[in-house]
């Protein structure tokens, strides 16, 4: 890259591209995944468990990834809140098993629950394009965006989507950005609104270069944790890049929580989504 100059003839040189962590910000970051690790459940324990939800009658919410983990137990909550809840996963034959055990539980006189699937993939960016079409052709409104389906394949190859993206990247960044910025029509109908990105404390050991998102040129050696780590922070600067570019008046608040070390599926190696830490 040609560098520019000042006006007084001195060279204006550009910063080089970060590649990687320096030691002091690796340790950094990972002190602060051995932290969490260790006392997470101390500065919790105060917190109610699970947190009592307020009614939520007249709510409309996506939560993606809802037939396991984070996503399991968070479509249900709102669900027996009384918001309507779309279940928007790959497997829909379990999603709908699964609502149908949770109105077998319901005892004595209460209303049955406004749950219904849609079909989601997110290692295919055109099952997410005909998901957000099929869901904006009902120009009714959505409150709120929960992007919650992720994976982290532990110790696994490296692999590719069919659209040519690392599967990290594309499952925990590239699709639920695209999900987010097609729903845009819908959130702003629901206004206010918000999305929200789980995302994980692993991205503090995450490094995004913009020209090597799929980690194959070689200047960095790929493994799992890598993949799965650079994706939760490309996710975080999308979040942070969206939430400023979203006008105020349309009422969308966007952000990313993170979880904690949750014991769910996370490690297994078999099934495709699996919640982060």
């Amino acid at each position: 890259m040609e560098s520019s100059s000042s006006g007084n003839g001195d060279d204006c040189h550009v910063k080089p591209k970060k590649q990687a962590l320096g030691w002091f910000e690796w340790g950094r970051g990972w002190y602060s995944i051995i932290w969490e690790f260790l006392f997470q459940r101390i500065s919790a324990s105060h917190l109610e468990n699970p947190l009592r939800l307020p009614p939520l009658p007249g709510l409309t919410c996506i939560v993606t990834g809802s037939t396991s983990g984070i996503g399991l137990s968070t479509a249900r909550q709102l669900a027996e809140a009384g918001a309507h809840v779309v279940m928007a996963v790959r497997k829909t034959k379990l999603a709908h098993e699964l609502i149908h055990e949770w109105q077998r539980e319901r005892s004595g006189d209460f209303p049955p629950l406004n749950v219904e699937v849609m079909e989601l993939d997110l290692l295919s960016l055109d099952s997410v394009v005909r998901f957000a079409e099929a869901w904006n052709a009902r120009l009714g409104p959505l409150h709120v965006l929960i992007n919650n389906a992720g994976i982290f394949s532990i110790g696994e190859p490296q692999r590719f989507s069919k659209d040519g993206y690392e599967e990290h990247l594309q499952v925990n960044h590239l699709a639920p950005a695209l999900l987010s910025l097609l729903l845009l029509p819908s959130l702003i109908r629901g206004s206010p609104s918000r999305i929200i990105n789980v995302n994980s404390i692993m991205h503090s050991v995450g490094c995004v270069d913009t020209e090597d998102m799929n980690v194959t040129s070689g200047r960095k050696k790929y493994t799992s944790l890598v993949g799965y780590a650079n994706s939760k922070l490309a996710q975080i600067k999308f979040c942070s890049i969206l939430h400023k570019r979203v006008p105020a008046e349309a009422g969308i608040n966007v952000m990313c929580v993170s979880p904690g070390i949750v014991h769910t599926n996370v490690t297994c190696r078999q099934g495709i989504f699996r919640r982060s830490l």
